[in-house]
C-alpha cells in the first residue's frame, strides 16, 4: 500500500477508538478489548495501575510496553512522547519530571489530541502539551527535548528510518530515547502482511529486529540497548481470519516470533 494509504488506516481506525466512551471501547467490536474486526490490543498491553501519575481516563490498552518505566527521566526534563494517544505515557511522565519539567505529546489523530487536552484540562496540568503531528515530521524544534518516548506507535509508521532521524533531530545532545514497538524474527504469511486492519494492529508494519536496531544506527544514534524483550502470542481465531488452517500450521513451523521489545539510545555529546 501507498504511504498516505497506510497512514489513512491508522488514523481512521485510532480516530474510531478516540471516539468511543471507556465502556464502549471495552464493548464494542472494534474496541481496544476485542478481537472480532482486528487485534486485540490486550494481547500486548501492560498495566500501568501502580505507576504514579496513572489516569485510567487516559489508558486505552493500547501501548506494548512501559516505556517510562526505563526511560531515565529525571526531574525537570523536557519530554516528547510519540503517538500520545488519550496522554497515558504523558501523565505518567509528567509525575517525573514535576511542576519544572515539561512534557509535549504528539500524535496524527485529531480525536486523540482532542481526548488528551479534555484529560490534561480535567487534571489542571499547565506543563502537558499535545500536538496535531507527523511522527515523520515532527512540529517540535530541533534539540528540545532530554528524552523521548513511545508506546507501540513507531510500527506504524511507513518510513521509519525517516521517524528516527527526527527523533535524533529534536533530542538534545546527550539526550536519549526509550521506545516500547513490536518488531518480528522471521517473516509474517502474505496474507498477514497485506492484511489492512492486521497493519492498524500493530503486527505487519512491524520490521525485523536486527533492521529496526540499524535503523537506529543509522540515525546516529550511540549505547542502543534492548531493556526488555517478550514475545507475543497471537491467538489461533484472530490468525484463521486472515489465513487457511494449513497456512496457519506453516506459519506455526516456520518459528517466526512476534516480540514487544524497550529500546534504549542516546545522542552522542558533540554534534
Amino acid at each position: 500500500m501507498k504511504t498516505e494509504d497506510l497512514k489513512l488506516i491508522v488514523k481512521e481506525k485510532y480516530n474510531e477508538i478516540a471516539l468511543q466512551t471507556n465502556n464502549q471501547n471495552e464493548n464494542s467490536c472494534c474496541g481496544t478489548g476485542s478481537s472480532c474486526c482486528g487485534v486485540d490490543y490486550t494481547i500486548f498491553s501492560e498495566s500501568y495501575e501502580k505507576l504514579k501519575g496513572y489516569n485510567s481516563d487516559a489508558d486505552l490498552g493500547l501501548g506494548c510496553g512501559l516505556p517510562t518505566e526505563y526511560a531515565k527521566i529525571k526531574e525537570g526534563d523536557t519530554v516528547i512522547d510519540l503517538g500520545s494517544g488519550a496522554g497515558n505515557d504523558c501523565f505518567v511522565a509528567r509525575a517525573i519530571v514535576g511542576e519544572k519539567g515539561l512534557v509535549i505529546g504528539i500524535d496524527m489523530t485529531e480525536a486523540m489530541i482532542q481526548k488528551a487536552r479534555e484529560n490534561t484540562d480535567k487534571l489542571g496540568f499547565n506543563n502537558v502539551q499535545f500536538r496535531l503531528g507527523d511522527i515523520e515530521n515532527m512540529p517540535v524544534t530541533a534539540k528540545k527535548a532530554d528524552v523521548v518516548i513511545s508506546n507501540c506507535v513507531l510500527n506504524l509508521v511507513p518510513d521509519k528510518q525517516k521517524a528516527f532521524s527526527e527523533i535524533f533531530r529534536v533530542l538534545k545532545c546527550n539526550g536519549h530515547f526509550s521506545i516500547s514497538d513490536v518488531v518480528l524474527s522471521g517473516k509474517l504469511p502474505e496474507n498477514i502482511i497485506k492484511e489492512a486492519e492486521m497493519y492498524a494492529g500493530c503486527v505487519s508494519g512491524a520490521i525485523q529486529k536486527d533492521e529496526y536496531i540499524k535503523m537506529i544506527e543509522n540515525s546516529g544514534f550511540i549505547n542502543i540497548q534492548i531493556q526488555k524483550e517478550k514475545q507475543i502470542v497471537i491467538p489461533d481465531d484472530i490468525l484463521l481470519k486472515y489465513l487457511t488452517s494449513k497456512e496457519l500450521d506453516e506459519f506455526k513451523e516456520s518459528n517466526t516470533g512476534i516480540f514487544s521489545v524497550t529500546v534504549y539510545a542516546e545522542k552522542p555529546v558533540a554534534i
